[in-house]
């Protein structure tokens, strides 16, 4: 086995984005990546890593880049640029206005650390009474209702509520929000897979989310509450306070991140204990896996599917030179099933340990939201299984998203009673 092999070959492309199955079933496509070509340099120029180890090293090295304008060395083919086109305004103003996710330190660094205070373990914990509450209404409902569609009804209501009412927006809007989340999920992908209509409606969902939040901070800061909201108008840095254009970026990243991949993780975690009858009645049944039983489904489901940097500097992942500059794509997922980090790692195992997995990627760029989207998934996934001990699927067939970075289902038909 070599670790540098082309696209061409007798066994056909290695890692082609696009074949549907990246978003339906990659899994079985991860297992014969790292077999045949674990980390390459494709038809486009950027490197692709699928192996634990690499991903993690990358994801460690504070000289890996997140931030979009230096995505690609000389080598990388245009229709991977990740650059910003100076001909169109458009693209100028969404660059100025990145999140702390796409941005490096020293804004990183500031950034994050204005928002992470409303997402320690300790603030998270306040939020479990209030989570359990909307967990029950909703389980109610939809024991009355007997049959519903998990995804729509159950998984993606339960965290839009919990962030909305952390920043303090009316739930009432969480129908747009759904709408506008998904065109941007959608958007995250490499825009050589999307067709023009996708990147356009990805676009004029951030200029919506924009303007919505440009109305509701100029009202938090004529009338500031208790909410994450008012705490961001008023936060500070040394003196120096969130720009306009981060206050608006940074809102849409909490809302988006704070229910997007959330929706997957516990609509793909019920799918894989109904896939999984001994494990779902362990879990039931024995509290002591209830958080390694979360994790399990972090590294089984793995809704963040893959990300990106370019390394500023050289550097060597095994026997591979990696030079300044270059890109590379880290598959998050692959690595989650990699056995040289995980025993059995096509198994699910509630009960894993250790868990090592990369659902919330690892270094400076790790999940803010994590201790809140553990906890949600713990909330809802342990009461869904207790007070409907009966849950079945009501469909053999799992339709999935087309995203490829933030893999979903479109619905998960189940019956309750």
């Amino acid at each position: 086995m070599t670790d540098i092999v082309s696209e061409a070959g007798p066994g056909g492309p290695i890692f082609n984005l696009f074949d549907p199955r990246w978003s339906s079933d990659p899994f079985p496509l991860y297992a014969e990546l790292r077999q045949r070509a674990p980390l390459h340099r494709n038809e486009f120029g950027f490197w692709v890593a699928a192996r634990h180890a690499d991903c993690l090293a990358v994801l460690r090295d504070r000289g890996a880049s997140v931030e979009r304008s230096s995505m690609m060395d000389e080598g990388t083919s245009d229709a991977f640029d990740g650059g910003v086109n100076p001909d169109d305004p458009r693209a100028i103003a969404e660059f100025e206005n990145r999140s702390f996710l796409v941005r490096d330190p020293p804004d990183h660094t500031r950034l994050r650390g204005l928002v992470a205070k409303a997402f320690t373990p300790k603030v998270v914990e306040a939020l479990r009474g209030r989570t359990q509450e909307i967990v029950d209404e909703l389980i109610d409902v939809a024991l009355d209702e007997g049959t519903i569609d998990l995804v729509d009804r159950f998984a993606y209501p339960l965290p839009v509520r919990v962030i909305c009412e952390l920043l303090g927006v009316p739930v009432l809007d969480q129908e747009r929000f759904k709408v506008w989340s998904h065109a941007l999920a959608r958007g995250l992908d490499p825009n050589f897979l999307l067709p023009s209509e996708v990147v356009e409606a990805s676009a004029q969902a951030r200029e919506q989310f924009a303007a919505y939040f440009f109305e509701l901070l100029a009202e938090r800061r004529r009338s500031p509450g208790e909410d994450l909201l008012s705490q961001l108008v008023a936060a500070e840095d040394g003196g120096t306070v969130l720009s306009e254009a981060e206050l608006l970026s940074t809102c849409i990243l909490l809302l988006v991140a704070g229910h997007e991949t959330t929706v997957n993780s516990i609509a793909g975690g019920a799918l894989a204990l109904l896939e999984h009858p001994s494990q779902l009645e362990r879990y039931r049944l024995d509290s002591a896996v209830a958080r390694s039983g979360v994790e399990e489904m972090l590294r089984y489901v793995s809704p963040v599917q893959l990300t990106g940097r370019t390394v500023l500097h050289d550097i060597e992942l095994g026997d591979v030179h990696l030079g300044a500059g270059q890109f590379v794509m880290l598959l998050l997922a692959s690595g989650n099933r990699d056995p040289l980090a995980f025993d059995d790692p096509d198994e699910f195992d509630v009960a894993r340990t250790p868990n090592n997995h990369l659902g919330f990627g690892f270094g400076i760029h790790h999940c803010l939201g994590a201790p809140l989207a553990r906890m949600e998934a713990d909330v809802a996934l342990s009461t869904l299984v207790r007070r409907a001990p009966r849950l079945a699927r009501a469909s053999d067939t799992v339709t999935y998203k087309a995203n490829v970075i933030l893999r979903g289902m479109e619905s998960l038909p189940v019956s309750l009673v």
